[in-house]
């Protein structure tokens, strides 16, 4: 198989052959780059955690089910927003399908403006996720060249405590807090106190996905 390019994709996965390439052609006449997969097992065998866009997934499928397909992928933190397309909607499908964080459930036959604006929205929301991994990576980064003692003065800040309530919990004065809190604003590039409680959000984030 062809490497996947690094551009967003669409990334098609349906056992029906007529409907993979009635769907290739849509997409491509409409601007998208598209991949395409007989089941989840071939689409499996393949991601890799660069890829970028949006899987549109048949819910019956031999092998995986595209509902199993969507829970294993929310599994192995595979980011791609998916979307569900059936021709056996019911309501608990399209229930466990948006639970799951499913972009949206379409019934076959597909209206192409709904698809087209599915897809649009799949991928807007995929730009938005790879933007905040880089914002945590970033954020990471810039906290890995900070001392210990400046770290827990960084968790204490976070958590809302003020200068002498720091002090106290870890034996120095709030006056030296004060220069901690200064040496870590600058360090990190933060002039607010809010922007320094949201990057220690960013890291703490990043690290419970990494344990999880």
């Amino acid at each position: 198989m062809k490497p996947i390019p690094s551009e967003q994709t669409v990334f098609v996965i349906d056992d029906d052959p007529g409907v993979r390439d009635s769907l290739a052609l849509l997409l491509g006449l409409r601007g998208f780059r598209t991949a395409m997969f007989a089941n989840a097992e071939d689409f499996l065998a393949t991601c890799r955690a660069d890829w970028c866009g949006c899987a549109l997934v048949d819910i019956k499928m031999g092998g995986m089910s595209g509902l199993e397909l969507q829970q294993y992928m929310l599994k192995q933190d595979i980011g791609l927003p998916v979307i569900i397309i059936t021709a056996h909607g019911d309501t608990a499908s399209a229930r466990a399908a948006l639970k799951a964080n499913a972009v949206d459930f379409l019934e076959k036959p597909i209206d192409d403006d709904q698809l087209v604006a599915a897809i649009e929205q799949a991928l807007d929301r995929d730009r938005q996720r790879r933007t905040q991994a880089v914002h945590r990576s970033d954020a990471a980064e810039r906290v890995a060249t900070l001392s210990q003692r400046e770290r827990e003065v960084m968790r204490l800040i976070a958590a809302g405590n003020h200068n002498r309530e720091i002090a106290q919990a870890i034996g120095i004065s709030p006056r030296t807090v004060e220069v901690y809190r200064a040496r870590l604003m600058d360090k990190l590039g933060v002039r607010k106190l809010s922007e320094l409680i949201r990057l220690a959000i960013e890291v703490d984030d990043t690290r419970t996905r990494a344990k999880s």
